[in-house]
C-alpha cells in the first residue's frame, strides 16, 4: 500500500516540477503530506522569486508550518522529484519531518545518498527515514529534457547573435 502512495503522491509532485518549467526554473516539486491530507506544496522558485533558499522543499515546508502553525512538522512525509540539496536537507531535520521520498539522484549535490548522506548521519539529532528511485526514471527524463531544451535555446541564441 505504501508503495502506490508513494507513486501517488509522486506524480503529485511531478506536475508541480512541470508548473516550475512553465516558469523558467529548473523543473523540481515537492509536496508534504500528513496522513493522506495535503499540508504544503511547491516548486522550484528562486528565479522568479530572486531568492536562493526558493526551492520546491522549502516552498513545501513553509506552507506545512504555516498549516500546522507548527515549525515542528511531525508525523508527515516529504515527497520531492530531486534528491534535496544539503540546505534542504538541513531544513528538513530541522523541521523533524519523518519520512523523505525522492525520485531521481543528484551525483552532483544530493546530500540523502548521492554526494553526502545528512538525513541519515549518525551525529544528527534527527534521523529522517528514506526512500529512494520512486518514479526515478520519470523524474530524471523530466530534468533531462528541461536541460537539453536549455542548451539549444542557448545554442540557438549565440548562432542568432553571430549572424546579426
Amino acid at each position: 500500500m505504501t508503495e502506490l502512495n508513494d507513486e501517488y503522491w509522486m506524480r503529485h509532485a511531478l506536475r508541480l516540477a512541470r508548473v516550475a518549467w512553465e516558469q523558467g526554473e529548473v523543473p523540481v516539486g515537492a509536496v508534504l503530506v500528513q496522513g493522506d491530507r495535503v499540508i504544503g506544496e511547491g516548486w522550484n522558485r528562486p528565479i522568479g522569486q530572486h531568492d536562493p533558499t526558493a526551492h520546491a522543499e522549502i516552498m513545501a515546508l513553509r506552507q506545512g508550518g504555516k498549516v500546522l502553525q507548527n515549525y515542528r512538522l511531525l508525523d508527515t512525509t516529504l515527497y520531492v522529484t530531486l534528491e534535496p540539496c544539503f540546505m534542504c536537507a538541513g531544513a528538513m531535520i530541522h523541521s523533524r519531518i519523518t519520512r523523505l521520498v525522492y525520485g531521481a539522484r543528484d551525483e552532483k549535490t544530493g546530500a540523502a545518498g548521492s554526494l553526502l548522506d545528512l538525513l541519515g548521519h549518525p551525529g544528527m539529532n534527527h534521523q529522517v527515514m528514506l526512500h529512494q528511485g520512486v518514479l526515478a526514471e520519470e523524474c530524471a527524463a523530466l530534468l533531462s529534457d528541461f536541460f537539453r531544451m536549455r542548451r539549444a535555446q542557448k545554442k540557438s541564441l549565440r548562432q542568432a547573435q553571430r549572424m546579426l
